[in-house]
């Protein structure tokens, strides 16, 4: 009779929690899919992208002269440079305010009931982040050269650099985004508390000027953060070899970019998976109530 005995809990609790796991991956992208059309849609959601690449292109019409110390001319510069910005935008300022909105609307709490809810939810807007971000670049690229005859990349290398930036790039910052989606305490202060240090990073990172016109200090600052990196990796791939004159060490850096942005990748998943997992936790229906009535109370819906 010893030998019969089995363990039930043990043995059955294990099973399930693998299926909905790889099963989530179907609902998951088939979610993504529907968030892609609802996007393409939605004018409003997606004059968003579009402007930013149109900003994006007048400032480097309004550039002129050539990069200091080489004969590239300084709009390539600024192309490469936000193109990178604009990757990063994607992830560390459009993914936390949608996460943040949506949890504030209950889709967190109406997830966490349904299994393998909150895995295709998370799969669902990698894909609408990674999708946005690469159509982004590439009409941002693609309008660049028509209007600007802006940079492309030389050669299979430098198509194969831009990839692999753009990979670990997203990777980089898609986790920190939906980190910052689980701690941030309402929509309305999501965007004033990330704004201030992204133009920060914007204006430090050698985005739209070389980084080598500020100061020893701000460039080490600068250095600890993955837009200086992104920026770095896509000017490697998109200006001539002559362009690393205005680099900071005189040189791409391609593997200390690699090595930069891969633990930021670390850091980034470290941080987002407990923190996710707890907003989760956390969510309750007295909770949404809660805060529906605080954003009617301060006029932000309607009763």
């Amino acid at each position: 009779m010893v030998n019969e005995t089995r363990h039930p809990a043990t043995t059955d609790a294990a099973a399930p929690r693998k299926r909905p796991n790889r099963a989530a991956w179907r609902p998951g992208l088939r979610r993504g899919g529907i968030e892609l059309r609802h996007l393409l849609r939605n004018p409003k959601e997606l004059s968003g992208h579009l402007t930013n690449v149109a900003v994006a292109v007048v400032v480097a019409v309004y550039v002129s002269g050539e990069v200091p110390g080489t004969q590239t001319p300084m709009a390539h510069l600024v192309i490469a440079g936000l193109a990178a910005y604009l990757l990063f935008q994607v992830g560390l300022i459009n993914l936390p305010q949608i996460l943040v909105t949506e949890r504030e609307e209950g889709a967190l709490l109406r997830l966490r009931a349904t299994p393998g809810g909150i895995p295709a939810y998370l799969i669902a807007k990698c894909l609408l982040v990674v999708v946005t971000a690469v159509a982004t670049l590439l009409l941002l690229l693609l309008s660049a050269v028509l209007l600007t005859d802006g940079p492309l990349p030389h050669g299979p290398s430098g198509w194969l650099t831009l990839l692999w930036v753009t990979t670990l790039g997203l990777l980089a910052v898609v986790p920190l985004g939906a980190a910052l989606g689980a701690v941030l305490p309402n929509p309305r202060e999501a965007l004033a508390l990330i704004m201030l240090p992204v133009m920060g990073l914007l204006l430090t990172s050698g985005v739209v000027f070389p980084i080598t016109v500020l100061p020893v200090a701000v460039q080490q600052v600068a250095s600890v953060f993955p837009l200086k990196w992104m920026a770095q990796g896509l000017r490697s791939s998109l200006l001539p070899d002559s362009a690393r004159a205005a680099e900071a060490a005189g040189s791409w850096e391609l593997p200390l970019v690699a090595l930069v942005l891969t633990a930021w990748t670390i850091l980034g998943f470290l941080l987002a998976i407990p923190l996710l997992r707890r907003a989760a936790r956390r969510e309750s229906g007295s909770r949404l109530t809660t805060r529906h009535r605080a954003a009617v109370r301060s006029g932000a819906i309607r009763a």
